[in-house]
């Protein structure tokens, strides 16, 4: 007999059809002479209801072991549901169990757990409502990434995890060592000799795939990276992790032109297949978590994203009428509180503002004509502000080496990054999305900590 998932019976599955459903028991009900179970394999947000009668093997024993968190497998004949609120249920001819649950250890009650304390049971949290749709919609979210850049023939390329370069310039970045820390080797001069370090100089884990995406930009044009990148920022907050996932394409021959327009036809297609492929897990969403989550999608799909300049922005917010907590001044960063007000209440959908003062910017953003400004772009969204980062990348050699010598960075440091100017250079763009930033923002969830299956955090690297 076959075993079916139990989203494709929800959807697809016909009265009088016999399958085998393989899951962990939600809830127990036991009546005079029958019981009720429901079973949930991860695949759906309902639960498929399973009836059991005294014609079941072993129907008494089994009664004594089928209890909440109890994995079991189920043989049995669909029939229409006498309950409300699903249209089959499972009559069952036979029960597996596979692992018992103590009922009275088990974490996951048969009531409502708050965040914070699912957290401490990230091991068994997913088998929750509100979790099994989060990693539902994120797994759909990573399969349009993928599918998205494939349909245009990027070539995904995995970046390296260890580099010897901080991409972004923060400096806040985990080092990467087998030294034995309690006898450090030292040189002369007192410092760490890192040439008995493994790999002979200063390592850390990776804050970006940026410099390696444009190095293979340079042979197949188009190319993406989506992989894990860290921050070693002592961040506590709802929006932060230590690990996270990053999406960032690179197109050679492109400029910041079709770099905008590639970021908003990605968020667009990201948010149109969600909802395709997981219209429950977003309505649960809309009902029990934001309200205004389907509208949000909505939002995002079918307008044209405002396009400014941050000079523009600049002036937009200095005429609000709004007293900001930080300062609205040309030369300064655009906090949240100001690309919230330009994508909730000015323009009322997503923005897009571009060419943003170099002294705030990285190094291999292009210089613009003006010598003031960057050819990048942020794309902010209602609710959360910034989602997508990029730029036109610097191509010319001598502009690029300028930028570093003001940035304070050794030119040999990057040596290979310059070769790039050397060798055939190209006019190139890219940016990066913060897939949990993504994935926070379409499901409406008020902690990033809880849409990624294992958090990393300041003092936390359980699980």
């Amino acid at each position: 007999m076959e075993t079916r998932r139990i989203a494709d019976i929800l959807r697809q599955g016909q009265a009088e059809e016999s399958v085998t459903i393989r899951g962990w028991i939600r809830t127990t009900r036991e009546l005079k002479g029958f019981a009720f179970m429901e079973v949930n394999d991860g695949s759906f947000l309902a639960n498929l209801q399973v009836v059991l009668d005294q014609s079941v093997p072993d129907y008494d024993k089994l009664l004594k072991q089928l209890s909440t968190g109890a994995s079991v497998a189920v043989k049995g004949v669909l029939v229409p549901s006498q309950g409300r609120g699903q249209r089959l249920e499972l009559k069952a001819t036979s029960v597996v169990i596979y692992g018992e649950s103590d009922p009275e250890t088990y974490p996951l009650q048969k009531k409502r757990h708050s965040f914070e304390f699912l957290r401490t049971i990230a091991h068994l949290r997913s088998r929750t409502n509100t979790l099994g749709a989060v990693f539902r919609v994120r797994n759909a979210s990573a399969a349009a990434i993928h599918q998205f850049f494939q349909e245009r023939s990027f070539l995904w390329i995995h970046s390296p995890i260890i580099t010897a370069n901080d991409c972004e310039g923060a400096g806040e970045l985990f080092r990467v060592t087998n030294l034995n820390l309690e006898s450090i080797p030292k040189t002369d001069k007192d410092s760490v000799d890192y040439s008995q370090d493994f790999f002979g100089s200063p390592a850390y884990l990776t804050v970006s795939g940026q410099l390696q995406a444009e190095v293979m930009a340079m042979s197949f044009e188009n190319v993406y990276t989506f992989g894990p990148t860290f921050r070693a920022e002592n961040s506590n907050t709802s929006r932060h992790l230590a690990e996270f996932w990053m999406v960032e394409p690179e197109m050679a021959f492109c400029d910041l032109e079709g770099d905008q327009d590639l970021a908003e036809e990605f968020l667009k297609y990201i948010f149109q297949y969600v909802l395709e492929k997981c219209p429950e897990d977003m309505e649960f969403f809309n009902q029990r978590i934001d309200k205004s989550v389907l509208k949000t999608a909505d939002n995002i799909i079918k307008n044209e994203f405002e396009r400014i300049s941050y000079s523009e922005a600049i002036a937009l917010l200095t005429k609000a009428n709004r007293q900001f907590e930080y300062p609205v001044e040309w030369g300064l960063d655009l906090q949240s509180e100001h690309e919230r007000y330009l994508a909730e209440e000015l323009f009322k959908k997503p923005v897009i503002v571009r060419d943003y003062p170099v002294g705030i910017k990285a190094f291999y953003m292009r210089l613009n004509s003006d010598s003031k400004t960057v050819a990048a772009i942020d794309v902010l969204v209602p609710k959360i502000g910034e989602i997508i980062g990029g730029s036109q990348r610097e191509e010319r050699l001598e502009v690029l080496q300028n930028r570093l010598e003001q940035k304070g960075i050794a030119e040999e440091d990057l040596w290979w990054y310059l070769d790039l100017r050397r060798y055939g250079t190209v006019p190139h763009a890219g940016f990066g999305l913060g897939f949990e930033r993504m994935v926070q923002f379409m499901t409406g969830m008020a902690n990033i900590r809880d849409v990624i299956p294992f958090p990393r955090t300041p003092l936390s690297a359980q699980f």
